[in-house]
């Protein structure tokens, strides 16, 4: 697989625009591309926002001169520029599939091809794809340039090689590549998310707690534990002296009672309300905007205190620092 230098986005909305933030930031050139001339505009400005906490975040570090970020709504000339290619389009099969048949088909063999889809599988969408080896899945979490988990799925017919570059090029951008053994769907991240917002959910429905209430059981309990480590690692520790299997003896048998559900309830319109009413009442008049900018500030600083103690992703922020100073110290820079 070639060396990139040039990452080519087909879809600009937030993910997208987080996938050039990150890589403009470390030092790749992007070419955006978007059916609609608007999303110019917008991907500019989301790169633009995302700057001072990525500035931030690697503040201290030898990071390159920044890429250059250009945009077009012809296919075709994105495809022919890109070193590799990520595709960002809504999360439909049949949508996903138009897309990606024309750019296999225009792209050479050499060049990864990758979605960021958060459920589909890769078989599902490589089926019929010129040179399918050189495709899988990329599955990145918003904001995509200060959250470093990229799920790396492979399809069936995904070569070992193509798996291999992917995890170079997205650490050389400071991601934590999980190469996920098994695809299904949804991989495992968003698997996991959708229980919980199963009974978030649920809650709602029998008028159990509010989005703020569930919210706080969250941001004052396990999400602050989440940050360090997961939840089996977190749960080890519960067990004391006698670790997980300790733990395992004294609240296994909760997991008989009737706590949780499995399935989710319909979506009706009182459902829906109680969510959108309950969370614009929590951001308290800001605006989204503001409140990414909160989210982002607070990012940051959780993984530069992580960084401290080599844990969680403040290891990968660390070993993205290796990367670079390595890179800087052999001059390998090429702006």
């Amino acid at each position: 697989m070639r060396e990139v230098k040039t990452l080519g986005l087909i879809g600009t909305g937030v993910i997208g625009g987080g996938w050039a933030a990150r890589a403009l930031h470390c030092g790749i050139d992007v070419i955006a591309c978007d059916i609609n001339p608007q999303m110019e505009a917008w991907i500019r400005g989301a790169v633009e926002t995302a700057a001072p906490s990525l500035d931030a975040l690697t503040e201290g570090m030898p990071t390159p001169p920044k890429g250059t970020l250009s945009f077009t709504t012809d296919v075709t000339e994105m495809a022919s520029k890109a070193d590799f290619i990520q595709e960002n389009v809504p999360e439909q099969l049949e949508l996903k599939q138009k897309v990606l048949a024309p750019i296999a088909e225009m792209t050479a063999a050499d060049v990864i091809i990758s979605s960021s889809t958060s459920g589909f599988m890769p078989s599902e969408l490589q089926e019929g794809l010129t040179h399918p080896e050189r495709f899988l899945v990329g599955h990145p979490f918003n904001p995509v340039y200060l959250c470093p988990l990229v799920e790396i799925v492979s399809g069936k017919e995904t070569a070992q090689a193509t798996k291999d570059a992917a995890a170079d090029f997205y650490q050389s951008i400071g991601m934590h590549t999980l190469m996920v053994r098994k695809e299904v769907p949804g991989h495992i991240s968003d698997r996991l998310q959708e229980a919980m917002w199963r009974e978030i959910l649920h809650s709602l429905n029998d008028d159990i707690a509010t989005t703020r209430e569930l919210d706080e059981s969250i941001v004052y309990g396990p999400g602050l534990r989440w940050a360090i480590m997961g939840m089996n690692q977190i749960y080890m520790i519960a067990g004391g002296d006698g670790g997980a299997r300790h733990f395992m003896k004294q609240f296994g048998p909760a997991l008989e009672w009737p706590w949780s559900y499995l399935k989710a309830p319909e979506l009706t319109d009182e459902i829906i309300d109680r969510f959108a009413d309950g969370t614009a009442e929590q951001a308290e008049g800001r605006s989204i905007r503001e409140l990414e900018q909160i989210r982002d500030e607070c990012l940051v600083a959780v993984q530069r205190v992580l960084a401290k103690h080599n844990m969680g992703a403040g290891q990968t922020l660390n070993n993205f620092e290796k990367r670079l100073r390595d890179k800087a110290n052999s001059k390998l820079y090429r702006k």
